[in-house]
């Protein structure tokens, strides 16, 4: 077991998918080919976007997960590597690299999505334990679920452990066992997710502080709600804090928000900061991505943080 003083950094058990967007008048009908009027590829997976905003805001960062052995794992490699996160991958031959496909409405902005999560479906908890020296050396672990649950799991149980701390970001709100709760030091659900979780509403403050004990009463050590442009709840037994939302400027995107919130929050734990601190930090960084385009290539230096919160 690493003592604490001795961890550093942030590891993060997720997915990498090649996003491959297509913008059109209108989705084509079976045995249509259509025109469309733009297209743009970019790295995504909740995971891989954590990651980089973490390694971006000047955490030492370690991403684990499964690619397939071709062009879209290579674009993931030469990502990280760019970023200088250190990654504890497995390459495959039987399972491509994941990928998404986006069509977007070129008129009003609707989208519809197919996500084929590819050799990141095979992550499994024998990979996890290979990875489990990682883990227990990093002060902060995160995990969400777009990976098999079982591996999330076995993630958190080898954090616990070791006394890394834990971030469960359950995203998306898929069923997963109940043991997953008393082994999260935070959970970092949006609003929706938190109204599926817990099967109450969250709309307003009052709302998310009665999720915010539902999630306690499972064993939770303290619950990190998002709540768009309301900001954000941190509540656990000895507090329950607004954190008020930052204005950088005119939003853009805000896909990809969620994970720049995510990586934040735990670049700024893993350096020591206090939740409300770590969260406040998330927050920034947040609200910077939202003016960029993208969800990876989105995620700010740590220099525009520190800036953005100076100035507040």
């Amino acid at each position: 077991m690493s003592a604490v003083h001795d961890k550093r950094g942030v590891a993060i058990l997720g997915i990498y998918v090649a996003d491959l967007a297509f913008r059109a008048a209108h989705m084509p009908d079976v045995g249509q080919t259509i025109a469309g009027s733009g297209f743009a590829m970019g790295p995504g997976g909740k995971g891989s976007n954590q990651a980089v905003a973490a390694a971006r805001a000047g955490a030492d960062v370690t991403f684990i997960s499964t690619l397939g052995r071709d062009s879209f794992g290579d674009n993931a490699l030469a990502l990280w590597r760019g970023d200088g996160i250190t990654p504890r991958v497995k390459q495959v031959d039987t399972h491509p690299t994941g990928a998404a496909f986006i069509y977007l409405n070129e008129k009003n902005g609707d989208n519809a999505i197919i996500v084929v999560s590819g050799a990141a479906s095979l992550i499994g908890v024998a990979d996890v334990d290979a990875a489990a020296d990682d883990i227990a050396a990093a002060r902060v672990f995160v995990i969400q679920l777009e990976q098999p649950a079982d591996a999330a799991l076995r993630g958190l149980q080898i954090a616990r452990a070791a006394g890394t701390l834990t971030v469960f970001n359950p995203a998306p709100a898929l069923p997963f066992d109940d043991a997953v709760y008393p082994l999260c030091d935070f959970i970092t659900p949006n609003e929706h997710e938190a109204a599926i979780l817990t099967g109450l509403p969250v709309t307003n403050l009052d709302e998310a502080r009665a999720a915010g004990d539902a999630f306690l009463a499972r064993g939770v050590g303290c619950a990190l709600i998002t709540l768009g442009s309301q900001g954000a709840l941190l509540h656990s037994a000895t507090e329950s804090v607004l954190i008020a939302p930052f204005n950088a400027g005119p939003v853009l995107e805000t896909t990809g928000a969620g994970d720049a919130f995510n990586g934040g929050f735990a670049a700024a734990l893993a350096e020591g900061a206090t939740p409300k601190e770590a969260a406040r930090f998330a927050a920034a960084l947040a609200a910077i991505s939202v003016t960029r385009a993208g969800t990876a290539p989105s995620m700010p230096q740590r220099a525009d943080v520190d800036a953005l919160l100076a100035k507040a």
